[in-house]
């Protein structure tokens, strides 16, 4: 069967690689790809704001299953679009869409059906937002309502924070802000856990811990993610329990009621505290850097995976799993998530050989003349699978040295919480 990827990350890039060894797929299209998607199918320029041009492609050449990666098109209702037209599209329609292109109506959802989350407010403008917060105790979180590129959350530690982070947002930082949503620090463990469901019925899909801070010690600035590693080692019986029917169950019934369609990945980001879980965000996709250190973990051929599942036959899928430890180290260019060169070449990159235990999945990269160029911040995703963390993770950095490209910057210390306790 012939199946599109839209996006050109690296959480794409992992996507491609699974399917490509699937005996299931005859092609593969990744709309608009990246340098390394481009070894193992084909690229696609169309503009991801271009629905139109999209589903001509996809028609033309007789695509079977389209998998949406990244979370601006959901929720900008390319799903709906693409239905219509008699396409098959494996993500959620554009009302789902709106528990991550919108925290407030998130947050109403948990308000509606008491699922555990952190106290919060919204405000529609400055002055409101001010009066408040020269009232509250802090740290606390002042978030933007809209889609941010996993930028718009601002950690306060005092007024002065809260009040800059107020100002950048309603000045139109991520875009125009009708609200703000303020809400109480949650303090704890992070983890994030993904199900996939097919509308009818779900199926967890492992957890994972992300690393957002620019520096190693979780310092600097937030970032779309330095790294990652699955499964995470909080989870267990009586937690996940939790989370299913105090988190999931609740917003799955939300948006049943309200005439939602949810096929694809759900990704909650939780916060877990004496064994209790509390909702911070959700995304309505993989999590990118999380995506890469799931997928290598799962044995099932993927696209029987992602077919039962869009067709609503998802309970006929037992998910099998390697029994070993995976770990993500991102390599992004120096000066990141700020201003950063483009363009620079990656010397060495097409010589470098992985283990078999080993994946690189390209992120910010172009293919020019054999040779690859960085096009973004998040530029390489260095995977390794062990046994333990601690040999994933040196030996992911291991090959980040033997490449040693000059304008790379990443974390040592993926995973510390777990590996250097």
């Amino acid at each position: 069967m012939k199946i599109a990827i839209i996006g050109s990350g690296g959480r794409e890039h992992a996507i491609c690689q699974k399917i490509y060894h699937s005996k299931k797929v005859s092609k593969i299209f990744c709309i608009p790809g990246n340098g390394g998607t481009n070894k193992i199918c084909k690229n696609v320029e169309i503009n991801l704001k271009n629905f139109e041009e999209i589903k001509n492609f996809l028609k033309k050449e007789k695509v079977e299953l389209t998998i949406i990666g990244p979370e601006e098109p959901l929720v900008n209702g390319i799903v709906d679009y693409l239905n219509l037209n008699e396409l098959k599209v494996f993500g959620p329609d554009k009302f789902c869409s709106k528990l991550e292109g919108s925290k407030i109506f998130t947050k109403k959802i948990c308000e509606l059906k008491n699922i555990p989350t952190a106290n919060f407010k919204i405000f529609k403008n400055v002055d409101s937002s001010l009066s408040y917060l020269k009232e509250k105790i802090y740290p606390l979180v002042v978030k933007a309502d809209g889609l941010a590129a996993g930028k718009g959350v601002y950690i306060c530690e005092n007024f002065l924070d809260a009040k800059k982070a107020v100002e950048e947002i309603f000045d139109g930082k991520f875009g125009k802000a009708k609200e703000i949503l303020i809400e109480d620090f949650l303090d704890g463990e992070e983890m994030s856990f993904f199900i996939l469901s097919d509308n009818k019925s779900y199926k967890i899909f492992n957890t994972a811990q992300d690393h957002k801070r620019v520096f190693d010690g979780d310092k600097g600035k937030n970032t779309g993610g330095m790294g990652a590693y699955s499964p995470s080692n909080l989870l267990n019986d009586e937690l996940e329990k939790k989370i299913i029917n105090k988190i999931i169950l609740p917003t799955l019934n939300f948006l049943k009621e309200n005439n939602g369609k949810y096929i694809g990945f759900l990704y909650a980001g939780l916060m877990i505290k004496n064994n209790e879980p509390y909702l911070v965000e959700y995304n309505v996709r993989m999590g990118d850097p999380e995506c890469q250190t799931i997928l290598p973990l799962l044995n099932n051929d993927f696209v029987e995976v992602l077919e039962n599942c869009v067709n609503g036959n998802l309970e006929n899928i037992k998910l099998h799993w390697k029994n070993k430890k995976s770990i993500c180290v991102v390599l992004t260019s120096k000066g990141y998530p700020q201003e950063f060169k483009k363009n620079v070449l990656i010397n060495n990159l097409e010589n470098i050989t992985n283990k078999e235990n080993q994946y690189i999945f390209h992120a910010g990269t172009k293919l020019v003349d054999k040779k690859f160029y960085s096009t973004g911040g998040r530029v390489l995703n260095f995977v390794t699978m062990a046994e333990s963390l601690k040999q994933a993770r040196n030996e992911s950095i291991e090959l980040i040295k033997v490449l040693n490209w000059e304008n790379g910057h990443y974390r040592r210390d993926i995973g510390h919480k777990i590996i250097d306790k």
